[in-house]
């Protein structure tokens, strides 16, 4: 959210009273009070609020928070006068920082601190508990972070900008490791809602009641340790909620999103009253949508109504040409975090890739690629900096090739070859129907080309 140090901010006073967290618009999203003595003001009638309209009677040349928002200057030890709910005037020295991303204003952060009476101040820094700010090394994808020569990658990066200004909820449908939340920062990151907050929840492994706490919020008491908490839809309002591998979700949970997705509210556990979100929402899939639906993991009704805009990532053994610049621009990020000056990859290792399946996708690619940066002693990465079960596939694919016996004609070597792969599809299915889909021919080609090879006897 935030190009700022959270330390170096906190080390403007040795303590403080309260903080206030705004968006670009002055309204509060953050509020935490620690003089209740002298603010009663419930965090309800804060949160939602801009400083102008809790204090009618504040200007606005004669707020800090106003006039950073405005000049994107720092404003620090104004003095600033405000009227109590119970009509007392207090006095405050207010600080306040402007939050910024991609060089444009995004909020401000307010510390003040009362002064005049001290009866009640601990002599101590007070500690709170921040809304996780990104720093600019935790800073979100952006559109231009999407490398591909893929036509469908750079259809996909077309449609971004205008898919992020709308409130349509996308689903990203793609293989694990293809880069779908990536997909989802940069929609998030190119869109109107860039300056809030981008909210990121795994739904994989989580049981339902644990995950019905973290999006919806618990009210104290509503169970054993329950604490009033705001749950992910009140934390992201105004900005993305992203749902990872929301097949995983339980059917009951999901039916429960559906209804809050549907009224744009929302109400916490335990409590009795409805909470308004102002929400874009995109999903997660790793597996195909109507095969989830056919195999009860996910509700028709959900899929529908998170797919106004269905984006479909291919996997990378689709798109080859892809393998040689994501490996480039992987070894130029290590070369970055790490400090070295790796150039590239051997022709050997470079065939090896264009050869694997990646089942991982580029996220494999990517974890790959940093695992030889462990052990590289040279400026090419080589086959021996690579993980044995990489090499091990290429070695045995390797061994289907056709070149101990030179004097084998080419026609010669091509059957000798496709007997070989033949036999290793017949050896690794079930049937010879599975054998011919795996090897995309009919399986009347195989079984010609079972007789062809004297083979007739593996057909199971």
């Amino acid at each position: 959210m935030a190009d700022l140090n959270i330390e170096k901010i906190l080390n403007i006073y040795n303590y403080f009273d309260g903080i206030i967290i705004t968006d670009e618009k002055g309204v509060i999203r953050y509020y935490t009070n620690f003089r209740t003595d002298l603010y009663s003001l419930q965090l309800d009638r804060i949160v939602g609020k801009t400083i102008l309209e809790i204090h009618p009677e504040l200007r606005e040349e004669d707020s800090t928070i106003m006039q950073v928002l405005k000049t994107g200057q720092p404003i620090y030890d104004r003095v600033e006068h405000l009227t109590t709910s119970h009509g007392d005037r207090v006095t405050n020295i207010c600080s306040t920082i402007p939050i910024m991303q991609s060089g444009k204003i995004a909020g401000a952060i307010d510390f003040s601190r009362s002064i005049g009476d001290d009866r009640n101040r601990n002599a101590q820094r007070r500690y709170i508990d921040l809304p996780k700010l990104k720093s600019e090394t935790e800073s979100l994808y952006r559109l231009e972070d999407i490398v591909s020569s893929s036509k469908k990658i750079n259809e996909i990066k077309k449609q971004i900008p205008m898919i992020a200004n709308t409130d349509s909820a996308v689903m990203i449908y793609g293989e694990t490791g293809t880069g779908k939340e990536m997909i989802a920062q940069s929609i998030h990151t190119s869109g109107v809602r860039c300056g809030h907050r981008f909210v990121s929840q795994n739904c994989a492994a989580i049981p339902s009641n644990l995950l019905e706490s973290i999006l919806f919020g618990t009210v104290k008491g509503s169970f054993t340790g329950a604490e009033d908490k705001a749950g992910l839809f009140e934390i992201a309002d105004g900005g993305t909620l992203f749902l990872d591998e929301i097949n995983s979700m339980e059917i009951g949970m999901q039916a429960k999103i559906l209804k809050v997705i549907e009224e744009k509210r929302v109400r916490r556990i335990g409590g009795d009253k409805s909470i308004s979100f102002d929400v874009k929402v995109i999903s997660a899939i790793n597996k195909n949508p109507m095969d989830c639906i056919k195999e009860g993991f996910l509700r028709e009704d959900l899929f529908y109504r998170l797919s106004t805009v269905l984006i479909e990532i291919p996997s990378l053994r689709s798109r080859l040409a892809d393998i040689p610049i994501m490996t480039n621009y992987f070894i130029d990020q290590n070369n970055r975090r790490m400090n070295k000056d790796v150039i590239g990859v051997t022709d050997e290792v470079l065939d090896l890739f264009c050869q694997y399946s990646w089942p991982g996708n580029v996220r494999e690619l990517k974890n790959v690629i940093e695992g030889a940066f462990n052990v590289i002693s040279s400026h090419e990465i080589s086959k021996e900096n690579l993980p044995r079960y990489l090499t091990a596939h290429y070695e045995e694919e390797q061994s289907m090739m056709v070149n101990y016996d030179d004097n084998l004609s080419l026609t010669e070597k091509v059957e000798e070859y496709e007997k070989r792969l033949i036999i290793r599809a017949i050896d690794s299915t079930k049937n010879s129907s599975l054998a011919a889909a795996k090897l995309k021919i009919s399986k009347q080609a195989l079984n010609y080309k079972l007789l062809k090879y004297g083979l007739k006897e593996r057909k199971r």
